[in-house]
């Protein structure tokens, strides 16, 4: 994990080296891509890829064009219209610091520059094809924007649980599940493993909303580093309200138990399963 996260980091802080800065628009998207995080997502593309049997350097402008767009969605989601939160991994949220109209640029323009990422891995055509593919259909509007607008549609209502696993469904697993598809794309996994490594993250993401439900209650802002309680301030439905702590302590519990399984069959599933098993009992 810190091995790949510092790949991640290293490869992170020059992606905007050379670009113009007449404005405070790159600093604003530095700001928010540089901030830290666990970087889940781009070590989860590195990771499959590597059991997949391809290079991890390889993988690596499809692992941080992911990251990219998760950090753009962040900074969306913390916007007035949004959420409306002013704290972010320890410190003020993107639009505190540079205002609403360059945080919502800072976005857009973290979003169009993870498909040019993709462009650029030293990898055959049709693999970057197929990226590009997996990564617009996990983003758009079937996807995590698509479980956006589920999200603040839902607000102010109690949410049936099968109406909270299809929002989680599309705002957090989708681009959990396309981290891990990308890195078997860059191995040249075959179908049926990108199936597998598909089901381990859609599990694996369905488990970290889940134990992410249990945080907003029991957890403190120190430890999370953002706002605690906001869920049930702006009248939203959680996993929490749906099945109580106990109920989301037993499904994250059934739901890494599967994920594990979805990778038994690869030859060295070791990082996907400590994984699994570490988000499951996060205090973070």
């Amino acid at each position: 994990m810190a091995r790949d996260r510092a790949l991640v980091e290293n490869y992170l802080s020059n992606v905007f080296e050379f670009e113009p800065r007449d404005t405070d628009l790159q600093e604003a998207m530095e700001y928010s891509l540089l901030a830290g995080g666990k970087r889940i997502r781009p070590v989860l593309t590195l990771e499959t890829c590597r059991m997949c049997g391809g290079e991890v350097e390889a993988a690596l402008p499809f692992a941080c064009a992911v990251e990219m767009v998760h950090t753009y969605s962040l900074i969306h989601d913390d916007l007035p219209a949004m959420d409306n939160d002013e704290l972010r991994r320890g410190r003020p949220t993107n639009h505190i610091v540079y205002g609403e109209a360059t945080a919502i640029l800072a976005g857009d323009a973290l979003l169009t520059a993870a498909f040019e990422q993709l462009t650029k891995a030293r990898l055959p055509t049709d693999r970057i094809v197929k990226a590009v593919s997996c990564l617009s259909q996990a983003a758009g509007s079937s996807g995590m924007v698509g479980g956006q607008a589920l999200d603040m549609a839902g607000e102010g209502r109690t949410l049936e649980l099968d109406e909270l696993e299809l929002l989680q469904l599309r705002k957090t697993g989708e681009l959990i599940a396309a981290a891990a598809v990308l890195g078997c794309i860059a191995a040249g996994g075959t179908l049926e493993q990108q199936a597998q490594v598909r089901a381990y993250a859609q599990t694996l993401g369905r488990a970290f909303q889940v134990r992410d439900d249990m945080l907003d209650v029991t957890s403190s802002q120190e430890e999370l580093g953002k706002p605690v309680g906001s869920d049930r301030a702006n009248g939203k439905s959680t996993f929490v309200t749906a099945l109580g702590l106990e109920g989301c302590a037993a499904l994250v519990e059934k739901l890494t138990r599967q994920a594990i399984e979805a990778v038994n069959g690869f030859q060295d599933p070791g990082f996907h399963i400590w994984l699994a098993q570490e988000l499951a009992q996060r205090t973070k």
